[in-house]
């Protein structure tokens, strides 16, 4: 890694995207939302996923494939446009036509998130944005976090975090998580608010 984001298309930042679950709605979401050429002249884009599996997701949507592609090696290196660092060397057999959990699944998509943590730690894309993973699929991988949040709270090693919604004028960070409703009377506490109020 190189440490320093290659800005050589201007100023205009590498944003990374995770694939998500291969077998969620995520190769559907990342093909349909990057189709739009405003969005693509806004920055440079490495998605970290299956090639094959966004080829299937444009194919079924009538998209013609506006990405190139590498075979991820451990760098992601973009002068323009949107890649697609592949993992296809990661390939596990998959079950046709399959929307449930799966091991295989939940391994690629936390094999995605974490190999675009190292790149966004060491400056080689500038912001992260996560597809949809399947949190049993996760679990079925034997990966013990609950999500995301969790995750990227232990690789910056920080414990001050909190899932936010961000639009213009608007901005709501959420007081807790994953917590059952019946159990909101024993948790919620004034600082259980302060602490996402803080984060704002």
């Amino acid at each position: 890694m190189s440490g320093k984001s290659r800005h050589l298309e201007g100023d205009k930042p590498v944003i990374g995207i995770t694939m998500g679950d291969p077998l969620g709605v995520g190769p559907e979401v990342i093909v349909k939302a990057l189709a739009d050429p405003q969005i693509r002249s806004l920055a440079r884009f490495v998605v970290f996923g299956f090639h094959d599996i966004l080829e299937l997701a444009a194919d079924q949507a009538e998209i013609t494939p506006f990405w190139w592609r590498e075979p991820y090696d451990g760098g992601v290196r973009i002068e323009t446009g949107v890649l697609v660092a592949d993992f296809d060397d990661e390939r596990q057999p998959w079950v046709n036509g399959t929307r449930m959990p799966t091991q295989v699944g939940g391994r690629s998509s936390f094999r995605f998130v974490e190999a675009a943590i190292e790149h966004l730690r060491g400056g080689e894309i500038d912001a992260l944005v996560t597809g949809p993973i399947c949190k049993e699929g996760w679990h079925l991988a034997r990966y013990r976090y609950r999500g995301h949040t969790d995750l990227l709270a232990h690789k910056f090693n920080t414990r001050r975090v909190t899932m936010m919604f961000v639009v213009d004028g608007l901005r709501v960070a959420l007081a807790s998580d994953h917590l059952p409703l019946f159990e909101l009377r024993n948790r919620f506490t004034i600082g259980l608010v302060h602490q996402p109020i803080d984060l704002l």
